[in-house]
């Protein structure tokens, strides 16, 4: 993949003297990694002399991501994500036609020694809410309300709703391809086709919380380039 190039500033949704709210784009970590040199928290780096990062997203999940200027704000909305007074909402595409409305799940999630998570009664509580945003052919837009923060919940449980993410393939989702749509779409000789998105179709999509003089914001990032173009894709074929 070619190598990220990213003004910090550029992703900046809200900003205050406490706070720095972003559009986190795909293929980056939150944190550092021994793997990249490039993470969120060394961008911000850039811009400010002490950020923390409040909350994490996956690597391959775009979307809204609150940094803290200063210990102090850092505290403010730890306490909140600790209490869960913080508001997140996700959008997913999910593989099949599923019809939730405001569908509770409520399942313990373990971790696996190899990265992965798996639904357990040993594991620790995690509740996630689900919406039907709209359907298509063979694939569902998604409003997922996670209350709590665990690794991985919102894929491990739209995949024991049997909806997994598309292109989610360690739990269990497919990649999505135009061919699979679109009868007329034809490939160069001697290419292969390759999924619309390289990454699952998961994004950050909301999230409110309060300021530290008690005041609340609520910020929401646009859709990056390929979940735009998945959806397009999906709208062309509606049915």
């Amino acid at each position: 993949m070619k190598k990220l190039k990213i003004n910090f500033k550029d992703l900046i949704l809200f900003e205050d003297d406490d706070y720095m709210v972003i559009n986190k784009p795909p293929f980056i970590s939150t944190l550092e990694d021994r793997v990249e040199a490039i993470n969120i928290l060394t961008l911000a780096r850039d811009v400010e002399p002490d950020p923390q990062v409040c909350h994490r997203l996956d690597k391959d999940t775009s979307g809204v991501l609150a940094i803290a200027r200063n210990p102090e704000a850092y505290r403010h909305l730890s306490m909140q994500f600790e209490n869960r007074e913080v508001n997140k909402t996700y959008h997913a595409v999910a593989d099949g036609v599923h019809h939730f409305e405001n569908k509770l799940m409520d399942a313990a999630i373990a971790k696996l020694s190899d990265g992965t998570v798996k639904i357990s009664r040993e594991g620790k509580p995690a509740q996630t809410y689900f919406t039907t945003i709209k359907n298509y052919k063979a694939h569902t837009l998604i409003k997922c309300n996670p209350i709590t923060g665990r690794m991985h919940q919102i894929r491990i449980h739209l995949t024991l709703l049997k909806a997994p993410i598309t292109g989610d393939e360690t739990y269990g989702g497919h990649p999505f391809f135009v061919s699979s749509l679109k009868r007329s779409f034809h490939l160069k000789k001697m290419t292969d086709e390759q999924p619309l998105m390289k990454r699952m179709a998961l994004h950050a999509h909301s999230l409110e919380f309060a300021l530290l003089n008690g005041e609340k914001v609520a910020v929401e990032a646009p859709y990056p380039k390929d979940f735009k173009a998945l959806i397009k894709q999906l709208e062309s074929n509606v049915r």
